[in-house]
């Protein structure tokens, strides 16, 4: 059974794609392989699927044989084409920590009166000035011994062992409440790294071949590394230091030994190191570390990407100047530059002083308005909220002082499981979100699923446009099997706090009414069943033009409405917004799409009913004052953005606007 397709992950079957690809692989007793220019890989190993180098838009072909086959070809063709896929696996990503996102800042010039600066790979942003601890453990050197031929069979045994041991370790990680959702999906891809076929076979080879376990793990990992940095994407590129990292796990296991943890690093110290594992840095004391600093590495790297999740300013690939740090008590480190200056004299320390200070007193600045409550000059409250898609993000979106959630994204919660969730495990989720609000307004976007977006129990067709297609509202109405658990789920959450609940791409009147039978029949048979619930208000995103034209008559239908910008300006501007060629066109400022906007702005004001944005344009400065201006009262967005949205609020507020 084979089929091919063009992929369409967003940025291709890198790490977490990959690895989850991987997983879905082996989940079926079929051999799978997937092949890319006419070379075949098997789609069971994370190492050689990375290395086959599978892009966004790359045509593959899916093969596979064995007694389930053909479930195994549609899984895996499923998933290549959905853009989406890889991020359930770390939902921390995808909203509530933009910096795991953003590239990597832009380098700043040197300044004229900062000589003296080491120069690297501008990693991370922020600027910080510290004392140095060095982590420099001992180079691991091959034994290169030559086994007698009765010693190749326990040699085998003792690499296997430590591979084992080494599993349980990061799984002991993995199982960490302590460790962020973003770091743990960074574990989890090196766990799979280890656990890979194609490591474990090269180094099996090795010990064939007559070398001991240590020098054919040192052997093995260098051969696979090397073909990472051949390869023509930084990203993947970059995966060769997770492949160094685990081949050192692995022998320091068979050597009995353990490199020396970070836990007596000092608050403010600059980590300097000739090189770190991503699973090292994860068990660090984050909050302690002042800067990163590493001779390896780069803007792609894991360590690159964990500096950003935390704000920990990095500069990285230094190469050999590195050791230049090595016996220095104090550095600075200006991430945005890519500078690092060892033992910085009296001027370089006023300069970075000074960046630190301001950095400071503006972040300081923006906490002021945590817990604003932004009002217009009537009294009028404009709830400044936040766009979330699982539990993990709500900690970040407390701390940013979110007035309530403006949209969570259920679809995740499908999306991360292999079946459908049920009844109780949904209910169970929507109360949770609803209890950590408890002043505030909670509102969930029922499935917006289709086939851009498949789910484990909904087989899609095959759709020439998935965006125009059959989904969000549309499919959810065709399949009452599946709504109806989720809204009887929402039904039993709303006993436990200030739930609403709002549907996605409506484009009928009759979609509402439709929805509305349901709930009550949802409602009837938690009644006649003695379980509790409580009724919500139900309102609808206004995302399809069809939705702007027919605002008036869905006004009289619903409690609320919340614009999606995201999916209206591509539909307004019929620019697809994945696709990069039509990008200049996806734009919210666009006057067309501002018109959409206040149009349908208007039929909410004038019906009596509250209007709200979860789309990106929420947080966008230069539109904020328009959106208020057209009568909208909530604005949600990421986490990140609560505080300085809050803030030009108030400035506007308190200026008479």
């Amino acid at each position: 059974m084979e089929r091919s397709t063009i992929v369409r992950v967003q940025e291709g079957l890198h790490a977490r794609p990959a690895t989850r690809f991987v997983r879905l692989a082996k989940g079926f007793e079929s051999d799978v392989e997937i092949v890319k220019g006419g070379k075949a890989v098997s789609a069971k190993s994370s190492v050689k699927l990375m290395l086959l180098g599978v892009k966004e838009n790359d045509e593959v072909t899916i093969r596979a044989e064995g007694a389930d086959s053909i479930e195994a070809v549609e899984a895996l063709i499923a998933y290549l084409d959905n853009p989406l896929s890889g991020v359930e696996e770390a939902p921390a990503e995808a909203a509530a920590a933009p910096a795991v996102a953003q590239p990597a800042p832009a380098a700043r010039q040197a300044e004229p009166d900062l000589p003296g600066g080491l120069r690297g790979v501008p990693a991370s942003a922020g600027v910080s000035l510290g004392p140095v601890f060095a982590h420099f453990p001992p180079q691991i050197t091959p034994r290169n011994e030559t086994l007698a031929p009765a010693q190749i069979g326990p040699e085998k045994a003792l690499f296997e062992d430590a591979v084992a041991r080494l599993q349980e370790r990061l799984d002991r990680s993995l199982a960490d409440d302590g460790m962020q959702e973003s770091d743990r999906a960074i574990v989890a891809a090196l766990r799979d790294i280890a656990a890979d076929d194609a490591l474990r076979d090269e180094t099996l080879k090795a010990i064939d071949g007559g070398l001991d376990a240590v020098s054919a793990v040192i052997a093995a990992s260098s051969r696979l590394a090397a073909e990472f940095r051949a390869l023509d994407d930084a990203y993947l590129s970059a995966r060769a230091e997770d492949l160094d990292a685990i081949a050192r796990q692995i022998c320091l296991t068979l050597l009995g030994q353990e490199d020396a943890r970070l836990d007596d690093i000092a608050d403010g110290a600059i980590l300097v190191a000739e090189d770190i594992g991503a699973w090292d840095l994860a068990r660090a004391p984050l909050k302690r570390l002042g800067g990163v600093v590493c001779g390896h590495g780069g803007a792609t790297s894991h360590v690159a990407i964990i500096a950003r999740t935390h704000g920990i300013p990095a500069v990285l690939g230094l190469g050999d100047a590195v050791h230049a740090l090595r016996e220095a008590d104090e550095a600075a480190v200006d991430g945005d530059a890519g500078l690092v200056f060892a033992a910085p004299d009296g001027a370089t320390r006023q300069r970075f002083a000074d960046m630190i200070g301001a950095a400071n007193r503006e972040k300081e600045a923006l906490k002021a308005y945590r817990d604003v409550v932004p009002r217009r000059g009537d009294g009028t409250v404009v709830h400044v909220a936040a766009n979330l898609g699982a539990l993990e993000e709500i900690e970040a979106a407390q701390a940013a002082g979110a007035m309530g959630v403006g949209l969570f994204r259920t679809e995740l919660l499908f999306m991360r499981h292999m079946h459908l969730p049920s009844e109780d495990m949904q209910a169970e989720t929507y109360s949770a979100l609803a209890q950590a609000f408890p002043d505030h307004p909670v509102i969930v976007r029922t499935l917006d699923i289709g086939g851009d977006k498949p789910i484990a129990g909904v087989e899609f067709p095959e759709e020439e446009n998935p965006f125009l297609g059959w989904r969000g509202i549309r499919m959810c109405l065709d399949r009452p099997d599946i709504f109806k658990v989720q809204l009887r789920a929402l039904l039993r959450a709303a006993v436990h706090g200030n739930l609403r609940v709002m549907l996605p791409m409506v484009s009928d009147v009759d979609e509402v009414r439709r929805t509305r039978r349901l709930i009550e029949e949802c409602a009837a048979e938690l009644s006649a069943e003695g379980v509790a619930h409580a009724a919500f208000p139900l309102g609808v995103m206004i995302e399809t033009p069809a939705a702007v034209f027919g605002a008036r008559a869905l006004a009289k239908e619903v409690a609320f409405f919340s614009i999606g910008t995201n999916d209206l300006t591509q539909y307004v501007m019929a620019a697809d917004r994945l696709n990069p060629a039509v990008a200049s066109l996806n734009d919210a400022a666009h006057p067309a799409v501002m018109a959409a906007v206040a149009q349908a702005a208007q039929a909410a004001v004038e019906a009596g009913i509250e209007i709200g944005m979860c789309g990106e344009a929420a947080a966008r400065e230069d539109l904020v004052a328009e959106f208020i201006r057209m009568g909208l009262t909530e604005l949600s967005m990421s986490p990140a953005s609560v505080q300085r949205v809050k803030k030009q609020l108030s400035e506007l507020f308190d200026a008479g606007t």
